[in-house]
């Protein structure tokens, strides 16, 4: 298609007087998959709810191939497949009638949702497990169940709100696993989390929200180019230093800024060879012996503490 399959402009939305999304606009292509990446309480499941029509927004629109959805009983809606962040499943009968249930819904009947079903547990690795009840099933199945819902209609863009929240390690990897493979069938996914490795493994570009407002929105790559300096260097000392010698350092030629946690200091230099020369330079004229020294690419964790703080936030 032509243009953006999703559109998101200027949404809001307040409840009483918090505004818990303040402006947020975006766009995804088809094919796309867009990470929503955010704090907790930053508004990416308030957005996520307003984007699928679970919650009506307060100003703002949402346009779904290039027209806004009119209505619960708009067929377009069924461009969309939602796995929430609470599972939405019926523990105490069987994954199977969970898949006939929730396909009923959505208008399949007959062979077309018997072939939908098979297929989709087929995905996610239940295929074995249909006719037991979902009370039966780990945290980790009943996620992988719940995105085998959201498949059956076959749905252009998968909106997924944290589906990796509260599962082990191996369930993670397969529900990653699982997204890969949608992504391989051309699917656009648009993908709340707060989980750096998901981002960076699943998604061609990143959404940052904080309070209510995107704050970023570039690929990886150049998100990673907007964060100051073009490496971060470790270096392990012998002693600490005191805060006039940080600023002194922070001060020196090719040096953007200097960190200090206990004996660990980090520079973010703008030129790897002056700006380490430099503050090694310093280091050894003040007698403080530098026992290691590391450098690295600034990582997405970097980008995401410098755009959103380093205190923690309970929302």
């Amino acid at each position: 298609m032509e243009g953006p399959l999703l559109v998101v402009r200027q949404l809001v939305k307040r409840f009483g007087g918090r505004t818990a999304v303040d402006g947020v606009s975006f766009e995804v292509r088809a094919g796309e998959a867009v990470g929503l990446l955010g704090p907790n309480g930053a508004g990416k499941t308030t957005t996520l709810s307003m984007v699928s029509g679970l919650l009506a927004a307060d100003s703002g629109e949402v346009l779904l191939a290039g027209r806004p959805i009119e209505g619960d009983t708009d067929p377009r809606k069924r461009l969309l497949g939602l796995v929430p962040q609470e599972l939405a499943l019926y523990e105490p009968i069987s994954a199977w009638d969970n898949l006939a249930f929730f396909g009923a819904l959505q208008g399949l009947r007959g062979a077309a949702l018997a072939d939908a079903s098979r297929s989709a547990l087929e995905l996610v690795g239940l295929a074995d497990r249909a006719k037991d009840t979902v009370k039966t099933f780990s945290g980790g199945m009943k996620r992988r169940l719940n995105l085998a819902v959201a498949l059956l209609h076959d749905p252009q863009l998968l909106l997924l709100d944290e589906p990796t929240v509260g599962v082990d390690p191996q369930s993670r990897n397969a529900l990653f696993d699982n997204i890969e493979a949608l992504r391989r069938r051309g699917k656009t996914i648009l993908y709340t989390t707060h989980y750096m490795e998901e981002v960076e493994r699943l998604c061609d570009r990143v959404i940052i929200m904080d309070h209510g407002q995107v704050i970023a929105d570039d690929t990886l790559a150049g998100l990673k180019r907007r964060e100051r300096g073009a490496a971060q260097v470790c270096c392990e000392l012998s002693v600490s230093v005191d805060a006039a010698c940080l600023e002194v350092i922070g001060g020196l030629p090719g040096i953007l800024r200097a960190e200090l946690d206990g004996t660990r200091l980090t520079l973010h230099v703008a030129d790897l060879h002056d700006g380490l020369g430099a503050a090694l330079g310093h280091l050894r004229r003040i007698d403080v012996v530098v026992t290691s020294v590391g450098s690295r690419q600034p990582s997405l964790e970097d980008i995401f503490l410098a755009l959103t703080g380093r205190t923690l936030r309970d929302v």
